[in-house]
């Protein structure tokens, strides 16, 4: 069975909702519901990932007037989950075991419960006690020693970083949804204040309130919906167990396994991606993310984007939306959304032309998966 994403929904992204999670969520469900023309009683099946604040699938189901759902899962995760979820919601609907899921994530990220905030006492469990020591416990931290490895193995520089941030900080500037939308050149990149070397704070993603829901259908319901489906290709995971301590290579990812598994699944190559939604918790995610996909060679991100090859005309538009970092930060999921906007041709100004094909990824270190859409059926 072919499956699609047939309906997608969101709210405002804001500096603080007001709101709960399960109010976002059920307003965001509700419309990628009546973006596909659907109703309520359609769905039966219902996924979210979260950590911090989140809510409940059934609580959300029981907001949009469902009484009874088929199946039903929340998993504890961030990033890393994404992709993954949007492909088990896939592979439940091939199973037999739904017809139509709404996968969706709901998040107070800057009103709420911050990442890297503790309430109470300063207790750090599991193999985390062994990182304390050494001040490594949040993503920052992780994320700016694996950037400065690769700096030193490749000669990467801050100024390759920034070619990434102002990038994307350009697409994100006719996006009106984007909580950042105000024009940044290089020495507005440079002047930022430090967050963890080598990352300044436009090497951020962008805290939001906010929630995004996107509904999966099987091959019956989709071609009987108001949008055009968007196909969903193929799917990639990888999960490292050694974690961030011990994995062997911190300039790559995960991607250095789910990209050549993406490929060999698909038949498909980077280069025949006309977008690439690619995964910007900060701004060395892409670079890394971008090398073990193979839309770049080791060590020429920075020129890849300088040379205008990541934007419009170029090779692949990366993030047209503005991605994490000037969009807002849903966890990922709002790649998706902005995925299957593109396919539909309903960007508007930031339309990919003749968009078909789009590589989405999620996740960061030793975790993460990616998803392929087409506009075609398969």
């Amino acid at each position: 069975m072919s499956v699609a994403i047939v309906g997608i929904g969101r709210t405002e992204y804001t500096r603080r909702s007001g709101r709960t999670p399960r109010a976002m969520a059920v307003e965001a469900s509700r419309a990628a519901i009546a973006d596909a023309g659907l109703t309520p009683g359609d769905v039966d099946g219902m996924v979210t990932f979260h950590v911090n604040d989140s809510c409940q699938p059934t609580e959300v189901a029981w907001g949009l007037g469902v009484d009874q759902l088929s199946w039903a899962n929340a998993v504890l995760g961030g990033g890393n989950l994404v992709a993954d979820q949007i492909a088990t919601a896939a592979a439940v609907i091939e199973a037999g075991l739904c017809r139509a899921v709404i996968v969706y994530r709901s998040l107070n990220g800057r009103s709420g419960h911050r990442l890297g905030t503790m309430e109470g006492p300063i207790e750090v469990a599991g193999e985390w006690q062994f990182d304390a020591p050494a001040s490594w416990l949040v993503p920052p931290q992780w994320f700016a020693m694996w950037a400065r490895r690769h700096q030193h193995v490749y000669g990467s520089t801050c100024e390759d970083l920034g070619q990434i941030a102002v990038q994307q900080r350009a697409h994100a500037v006719p996006n009106e949804h984007a909580m950042m939308r105000t024009p940044m050149t290089m020495e507005d990149y440079l002047a930022g204040r430090w967050i963890n070397e080598p990352f300044r704070v436009y090497d951020c993603t962008a805290e939001v309130d906010g929630a995004v829901a996107i509904l999966v259908a099987g091959e019956d319901i989709a071609v009987t919906c108001r949008q055009s489906p968007v196909w969903l290709l193929g799917s990639a995971n990888s999960q490292g167990g050694s974690g961030w301590s011990a994995w062997d290579d911190p300039t790559a990812m995960y991607a250095r396994t789910a990209g050549p598994q993406l490929w060999n699944r698909t038949g498909l190559r980077p280069g025949d991606m006309d977008l690439a939604c690619m995964y910007d918790c900060f701004t060395y995610t892409v670079m890394a993310t971008m090398e073990g996909f193979g839309l770049c060679e080791p060590g020429q991100v920075g020129p890849f984007f300088a040379e205008g090859r990541a934007t419009y005309g170029g090779d692949v538009v990366i993030n047209p939306h503005g991605g994490l970092l000037s969009e807002g930060y849903i966890h990922g999921l709002n790649h998706h959304f902005e995925a299957a906007l593109q396919l539909r041709g309903q960007a508007g100004t930031r339309q990919v032309q003749d968009a078909n094909l789009a590589l989405v990824t999620a996740g960061g270190g030793p975790y993460g998966g990616a998803n392929i859409y087409s506009r075609e059926h398969p």
